[in-house]
């Protein structure tokens, strides 16, 4: 015999089922009792609906014996609530007179009840329970919705989903691979794939134009908000296409997705190049709502007679700033200078226009470079610069990106509540790893350089990113489609004939076949999410995460496994001395 657990859902029930007998089934969010007369908020992922219990229903013995976060099973009739009483909930026009109630699942006292201000690692512990909460319910239903609008979008435009290999060949160029012993060839590893990338070049080569894929990706490195060690790609590669054509419907894609939310971007992303933004703004992905861009003041500087200066232009070193206009005194200017000293420099210099004139701590050493600024800058009462000098420009640009982001979001908030949407293209080919001692891949090895001739530090790369109020949405570039040229990139950053072959012998073999011009890009979809829904970490819009030291709170996970377990895949743990001294 079949079981009708509910007609109607908690979110469903309007005006015009007034009269109505209706069989509901959910969570009991809150319990009142008035005089009596019990009021039940019965819960589910759908909404809320009020349900009365009058002393003398025959549901009144068992109301009297739920509790909060009670599943119940609830039999009654419609009623329009009295206008006085009426709220702007869906269901917030009637309530449910019950005449039946069944327990269909009792509950022990929980840690907390949904939606409680309570800590992130308790919330974790019991993520069944916080996801019953409004915030994180909408969350992932949010990320639902944003996922089938995607697949809509490139659905609709002629791509085709294929998966990809979760154990593939470790190839170590980027952050650390998660291992994954073989049992049937002992003493051998698959990798889980940090991205697919690989992989959709090959599909490139095998015919499929337009691919796509939600893609599970997985990098054993360090953690922070915007990180986890697994998280979803929306990955994309085309065929037969040039940098633009990437660009342009990508940003239709991602308009189309946050608009399926409700979530208007600009018509059209501006796009800059690497180099400007670094220079006018410190960083690869400038959040530009908050102004004050970077100034070149080292022209203002050269005759300085202010020694610290002086040696740092003597040696070929810059002289940068920027304006705002915020509240500055010696200890928020001690405070900003010891930030910047952390990234590298050595120190900060400031002055700010108080009753039209230049007040500074410096001023009897560089009051006239300050007026020289300020009147080339027409600046205002309240005006602060803040500056800075070093020889490496690089480290510069970045330490006071740093301090410029900083500032914005300490007093700028109200400016940042728009989307600041732009490409930045024209990234270098390669960076210089210390650690290392050789050149790495800014983005990775399959990148198409526009400039390999050039010594390494001048290399282009057709490579952009797609920036979405200072985060990185997306990345991408046109690949490699030319086994010469692959080769030649290995050699550059260090990779000798056979490391090549034995990392990647089965992509040049297969740039040997037939590859037509291609290029792609990534999503990171949960950061996606998470700035929709304006949640301040990734874990918000995922529903089972790892903390930030990569522990699964709910499931204990990484965990020891046994003995047998590791002798049947030949693998032997060494323990390190503070372990057997613990």
């Amino acid at each position: 015999m079949s079981i009708l657990y509910r007609t109607h859902t908690c979110g469903e029930l309007r005006k015009k089922d007034t009269n109505k007998v209706v069989t509901l089934a959910g969570w009991v969010d809150r319990i009142r009792d008035l005089g009596g007369i019990k009021f039940i908020i019965l819960r589910d992922r759908y909404g809320i609906t009020q349900v009365v219990v009058n002393p003398d229903s025959p549901a009144y013995a068992v109301a009297q014996e739920i509790g909060r976060e009670y599943v119940i099973q609830v039999v009654g009739e419609v009623k329009e609530r009295p206008d006085e009483t009426k709220t702007n909930f869906s269901t917030g026009e009637i309530e449910v007179y019950a005449s039946s109630i069944k327990i269909l699942s009792e509950t022990k006292l929980p840690p907390f009840y949904p939606g409680d201000n309570v800590s992130e690692e308790l919330r974790l512990k019991y993520r069944y329970i916080d996801l019953r909460s409004e915030k994180m319910k909408n969350n992932l239903i949010l990320r639902h919705k944003m996922a089938q609008a995607a697949r809509e979008f490139l659905n609709n435009n002629g791509f085709i989903e294929i998966e990809t290999p979760y154990l593939t060949k470790s190839t170590p160029e980027g952050a650390r691979d998660f291992l994954v012993p073989s049992r049937m060839q002992k003493g051998k590893f698959y990798a889980l794939p940090q991205s697919p990338q690989l992989f959709k070049q090959l599909l490139m080569i095998s015919g499929f134009d337009k691919y796509y894929q939600f893609a599970r990706c997985f990098r054993d490195e360090d953690l922070r908000a915007d990180r986890q060690p697994e998280f979803t790609q929306i990955d994309i590669e085309m065929s037969f296409v040039e940098e633009n054509d990437i660009l342009e419907i990508m940003e239709n894609l991602v308009r189309f997705i946050f608009s399926s939310v409700g979530i208007e971007l600009p018509e059209k992303f501006d796009r800059i190049t690497y180099d400007e933004a670094m220079e006018k703004y410190g960083s690869d992905k400038p959040d530009r709502r908050f102004g004050m861009e970077l100034l070149d003041l080292t022209e203002y500087f050269r005759n300085t007679e202010f020694k610290i200066v002086n040696n740092i232009l003597e040696k070929g070193g810059s002289v940068k700033g920027f304006i705002t206009n915020i509240p500055i005194s010696r200890k928020i200017a001690s405070d900003y200078e010891n930030f910047v000293k952390d990234l590298g420099l050595g120190g900060l210099l400031w002055f700010k226009v108080e009753n039209g004139e230049v007040v500074s701590p410096t001023s009897k050493f560089l009051g006239r470079n300050y007026q020289e600024i300020k009147a080339k800058f027409n600046l205002k009462e309240g005006d602060v610069v803040l500056i800075a000098a070093f020889d490496d420009r690089e480290v510069l640009n970045t330490a006071l990106g740093a301090l410029r982001l900083k500032i914005g979001k300490e007093h700028f908030r109200d400016k940042a509540k728009g989307f600041d949407a732009l490409w930045v293209v024209d990234f270098p080919f390669l960076e210089w790893d210390e650690e290392e001692q050789r050149y790495v891949a800014k983005h990775h090895p399959f990148t198409l350089p526009k400039n390999i001739d050039d010594s390494p530090d001048k290399i282009k790369a057709y490579a952009y990113d797609m920036i979405l109020n200072g985060n990185e949405l997306g990345g991408g570039s046109l690949r490699i489609h030319n086994k010469e040229i692959q080769e030649k990139v290995f050699k550059l950053i260090g990779l000798s004939e056979e490391e090549a072959h034995e990392k990647f012998g089965f992509l040049l073999e297969a740039l040997q076949y037939g590859v037509p011009p291609h290029g792609g890009i990534a999503f990171g979809f949960d950061r996606m999410v998470a700035i929709a829904s304006q949640s301040e970490t990734i874990r918000d819009v995922i529903a089972f995460p790892k903390t930030t030291s990569g522990i699964c709170q709910l499931t204990g996970a990484p965990s020891i496994v046994t003995e047998s377990q590791l002798e049947e895949l030949a693998i032997e743990v060494v323990k390190n001395e503070n372990e057997e001294n613990d």
